[in-house]
């Protein structure tokens, strides 16, 4: 099989960010949809974790080809942020392959009791798994900045990457804030804004990268 170059690397690195922004804008219309009341269980669950069991795949991807499309210098932020990123996933992947295999399904059976525990509710374990997971990816883009160069797009990713700490941080108080509501859920939409456009600036950035990749790159 023949190697792939650093811009295939971040050609496919380019694709897979396009694809979880466009995961994380369906998460962001089916949470509206939600809040609104204009889809109702179980379609509104299946399609929460449905959409957000997207992201994490070509969200991986896009971390890993930015870590590899990076100057050696600067590896060792993109490899934190990619450990990080690894956390997400599997703290999200865990969590939302049960919310669809075994809680909504129990759920519609009438079988809940049997699996309570295993269920997303406010404070309960798989929402600390929840927060954990989106925690982890507001860290991972964070130890992106030193890495980004300050001009062009990824001066913008830069921004973007430190606004969605901003924007993670309200979403800790509606995990961890001792009485969950509707109004306390909403200091996390800044989330649903920085998180899609941290991903697509990322996606930008690779694609430059792609065009004019780094010679001391593997």
């Amino acid at each position: 099989m023949t190697p792939l170059t650093t811009s295939s690397v971040a050609r496919i690195g380019f694709w897979s960010g396009l694809a979880a922004f466009s995961a994380a804008v369906a998460y962001d219309v089916v949470q509206i949809l939600q809040i609104l009341g204009t889809v109702h269980f179980p379609m509104d669950e299946i399609l929460i974790f449905g959409t957000s069991l997207c992201i994490i795949v070509p969200f991986v991807l896009e971390m890993l080809a930015l870590h590899q499309s990076t100057v050696e210098g600067n590896r060792f932020w993109t490899h934190g942020a990619l450990i990080f990123t690894t956390m997400y996933a599997v703290f999200g992947s865990a969590n939302y392959v049960i919310q669809l295999t075994t809680v909504i399904p129990a759920k519609l059976r009438g079988t809940l009791a049997a699996y309570q525990v295993l269920e997303q509710s406010p404070h309960s374990l798989l929402w600390d798994f929840d927060a954990l997971a989106y925690i982890s990816m507001g860290v991972a883009f964070l130890l992106l900045v030193p890495a980004l160069e300050k001009s062009g797009v990824e001066r913008w990713a830069r921004w973007s990457c430190i606004g969605n700490l901003v924007a993670t941080a309200l979403a800790g108080v509606v995990y961890f804030y001792p009485r969950f509501s509707t109004r306390v859920l909403l200091l996390g939409l800044p989330w649903g804004v920085t998180a899609p456009l941290t991903m697509l600036l990322v996606a930008l950035a690779l694609r430059g990268k792609s065009q004019h990749p780094v010679t001391n790159a593997t």
